[in-house]
């Protein structure tokens, strides 16, 4: 059996798209998952998280300010109230069902947001020289330390990354129950965690986009998918 995982829809309203990356599926499947993309289509959502195993949400546009309390910085782009409505309403729906989580990028800014915390609205670049981007369409590598014992660290099996990083916001505070699991040498969040739940790992970084050949980074889709296995109680998929 092959746990279902939900990956959350990116959304171009003005060409009525929804779309998922090609990263995010592929590496589900390397990690012995079938995916599915979950468009944000509101409160029938919930109806479709009773069908899957695991919930990953994605990157994409930025979070609306509003919903943490924050200022509409001349840098937030593409807010869309409908997807973060949806996408919170699902994460929900999930934590209720004890289901596994994955967050990546925007994915881990609205996890944090909807448990209560808040967000930089932008990094520009001038903290200890780190960029976190190079502009609004490229990524850049940087290091990320992670803490020690923490389940990330154990998955990834090291405690220093050097992923692809593409995003201009970050955490600010971190919501109640949540635990920091990575940072980058500027100080800010990379990754955290959930201790005492099942499995929420939520990281700033795109592991997809270098998973393919790097092992530390599929092997966080490994952990995630085999945690989706579990909580959908088959037996261990096996070997890639």
């Amino acid at each position: 059996m092959k746990p279902v995982i939900g990956i959350s829809a990116r959304v171009r309203r003005e060409d009525r798209f929804y779309g998922v990356g090609m990263d995010y599926a592929e590496a589900v499947v390397r990690a012995g998952g079938t995916p599915v993309m979950i468009p944000p289509i509101g409160e029938p959502v919930a109806a479709v998280i009773e069908r899957i195993d695991g919930l990953l949400l994605t990157g994409g546009p930025d979070v609306d300010p509003a919903l943490y309390g924050g200022e509409m910085h001349e840098a937030v782009y593409g807010v869309d109230p409908v997807r973060d409505a949806s996408e919170i309403a699902a994460l929900r729906k999930a934590m209720e069902r004890r289901m596994p989580v994955l967050g990546i990028c925007r994915g881990a800014q609205l996890i944090n947001v909807a448990l209560g915390g808040t967000l930089i609205e932008h990094l520009d670049g001038s903290l200890e020289g780190v960029l976190h981007r190079s502009n609004e369409s490229k990524g850049v590598r940087h290091r990320v330390d992670l803490a020690p014992g923490t389940v990330l660290a154990t998955v990834v099996g090291s405690t220093s990354a050097c992923p692809v990083s593409f995003h201009h916001q970050a955490v600010r505070k971190l919501a109640a129950g949540l635990e920091a699991a990575a940072h980058a040498p500027d100080g800010v969040v990379e990754a955290f965690v959930m201790p005492g739940y099942p499995f929420l790992i939520a990281v700033q970084w795109h592991p997809e986009m270098t998973a393919a050949e790097d092992p530390s980074q599929q092997a966080i889709f490994d952990a995630f998918v085999q945690a989706a296995l579990r909580f959908a109680g088959a037996e261990p998929y096996g070997a890639r």
